[in-house]
């Protein structure tokens, strides 16, 4: 802690040394003797130190008590100086900046440091003055301790109210951080799924038309099309998520305004799929109707990313089958392939960046569930999912 007085202090010694001078203890005395060379030094030691009492409380408070005691000790009388009120003014400021530990062993020694020495002077009018002062040095003690509590208990309040609402401003902060790099990760999972399908279907037709152009004319022109629309559909998406990203206000205001596919679109998806020659197996097991949005998202592009990696490695030839199955508390996904390659397969394989699989299982662990994908005993590859649903559906009928 750095020493450097305060105003008040400054004030506040100012007027102690001032009472000090108008008694006569820096000048002539009321009959004109100069003061003890001691006097001086108990004035120096109870007034000059107050400039620092708030910053070195405890070094100050026994400053001040040496001084009491010099006046004491060279004095030999009870009667006080103004000075000596630095003695309770240190007891105050011990109980509100520092602690009671330290201000009742303070006030202890002031105790110590003010009756023992005035005990032991001769006192020809007896002990009476000598309680009346006990008293009357009681009554300024616990004036000044209560007055002390009262200040600490405001300056800690303060302080902590002071540290709540750093700690409410730091967390919100961190909570619109991770809002943030939640939205972001959101919508990277958006993009991959659109940019993963559509443009795995668009190499793929685009190798076979290649292939096919001069053999099979017509199979060459189904294959452009494809393209095309896939291309079309993909910019759409696209489309729709850098709007979210340019008008994030809307999103907050009115919701995500774009509409996302749900559960039910696997059938539209599954068509799709099928309309690029690849045939697919569809089987619903339950009412995807009752599914509630962020688990039907989920398991729209868990499906989608299955059917793209059919797509991109098993081929033309292959068969797929997509199964939705509602089970007593959640849905469970199950997309397999033969593993077989056709005429439109590439030539060679595409590779692949491994953040497909990565991606369903975070798209399913959002929502409780779990996820697994590897090959098949038979051939093929087979991706298995499962998404709890009661908990959603209870937080979406309420809502």
């Amino acid at each position: 802690m750095r020493a450097h007085p305060s105003a008040g202090d400054s004030v506040l010694m100012l007027v102690v040394l001032l009472a000090e001078v108008l008694r006569g203890t820096f000048g002539e005395s009321v009959a004109g003797s100069p003061a003890p060379h001691w006097d001086v030094l108990a004035g120096v030691l109870l007034v000059l130190p107050l400039v620092l009492r708030r910053n070195l409380p405890v070094p100050v408070a026994y400053l001040v008590l040496l001084g009491l005691l010099v006046q004491l000790v060279t004095q030999q009388d009870m009667i006080t100086r103004p000075g000596a009120c630095a003695v309770l003014v240190m007891l105050y400021t011990l109980v509100a900046y520092v602690g009671r530990s330290a201000a009742a062993c303070y006030a202890c020694g002031a105790v110590v440091t003010w009756l023992v020495p005035v005990a032991l002077f001769d006192n020809p009018h007896g002990w009476t003055p000598l309680v009346l002062f006990a008293v009357q040095l009681g009554l300024g003690l616990g004036f000044c301790w209560v007055l002390g509590e009262y200040v600490g208990a405001r300056r800690a309040y303060q302080e902590a109210t002071e540290s709540r609402l750093r700690s409410l401003e730091f967390e919100q902060d961190q909570q619109a951080r991770i809002a943030v790099a939640e939205e972001r990760n959101r919508i990277a999972r958006e993009l991959h799924d659109v940019l993963a399908h559509s443009v795995n279907v668009m190499v793929t037709h685009a190798d076979g038309a290649a292939y096919a152009v001069r053999r099979k004319p017509e199979l060459a022109e189904q294959a452009l099309a494809t393209i095309g629309s896939t291309g079309r559909d993909a910019l759409s998406e696209l489309r729709s998520l850098l709007h979210v990203l340019r008008h994030p206000e809307e999103r907050d205001d009115a919701g995500d305004r774009s509409p996302q596919p749900g559960a039910n679109g696997v059938r539209d998806l599954v068509e799709r799929v099928r309309a690029l020659g690849l045939p697919v197996t569809l089987r619903i097991d339950g009412e995807l109707d009752r599914v509630p949005t962020g688990p039907g998202l989920a398991i729209y592009r868990i499906v989608q990313e299955s059917l793209t990696n059919v797509l991109k490695h098993a081929g033309w030839n292959a068969t797929a089958t997509v199964s939705l199955e509602e089970t007593g508390a959640g849905m469970r996904i199950e997309v397999s392939d033969s593993g077989a390659r056709g005429v439109l397969a590439p030539r060679t394989p595409q590779p692949s960046g491994g953040n497909g699989v990565i991606g369903m299982r975070e798209r399913a662990t959002v929502y409780g569930g779990s996820l697994e994908a590897g090959p098949n005993a038979e051939g093929g590859w087979c991706v298995r999912a499962e998404l709890p649903l009661e908990g959603e559906r209870a937080v979406a009928g309420a809502s």
